[in-house]
């Protein structure tokens, strides 16, 4: 009997998981069709693609994520206390992408030395995933961007960011 309980138990708890589930599922909405063509169907499409529109990425813009990760050390008392590891993308025009990858070396290399300066004016010491440490990051990071290449860079997304304490 203290075997067949549990499972009693689970058995009750997922069906009427599954009922309620059932049960509050909305309604379908059939489409109305006038003169062969769907009316309800195609409202409802319009408005899904303007909910994807939305949601999405912003429309003429790509993506380059810069190939390797950014490594900075944090110095403390002349001595490295831990390492900064970030992974950078670019938000730019469509089309850019090729241009991007010409000019990597020089973005890099600004980006980097903006890592250095946040590095040393305590950016990444204690909650540095905090908003208000990252925001003026971010910030930095795209005003480096557009000075280096131009304003067809819109952001700097930081798509990872980790720091390693070395003991």
């Amino acid at each position: 009997m203290k075997k067949l309980l549990p499972i009693i138990l689970l058995v009750l708890g997922l069906g009427g998981g599954v009922g309620a589930g059932l049960a509050l599922r909305p309604d379908p909405v059939l489409p109305v069709v006038e003169d062969g063509m769907e009316v309800d169907g195609k409202a409802h499409a319009d408005s899904q693609a303007n909910e994807d529109k939305e949601e999405g990425p912003p429309q003429g813009r790509e993506y380059v994520e810069l190939v390797d990760q950014f490594i900075i050390p944090v110095v403390n008392d002349n001595a490295v206390a831990s390492l900064i590891l970030i992974t950078l993308t670019l938000e730019t025009d469509a089309g850019e992408n090729e241009r991007i990858f010409q000019a990597e070396p020089r973005i890099r290399g600004a980006l980097l030395q903006a890592m250095f300066d946040h590095a040393n004016i305590g950016g990444f010491d204690g909650a540095f995933t905090n908003s208000s440490k990252l925001d003026p990051l971010r910030k930095m990071f795209v005003e480096v961007a557009q000075k280096v290449y131009g304003e067809e860079i819109s952001d700097v997304l930081i798509v990872q960011i980790t720091r390693q304490d070395v003991s």
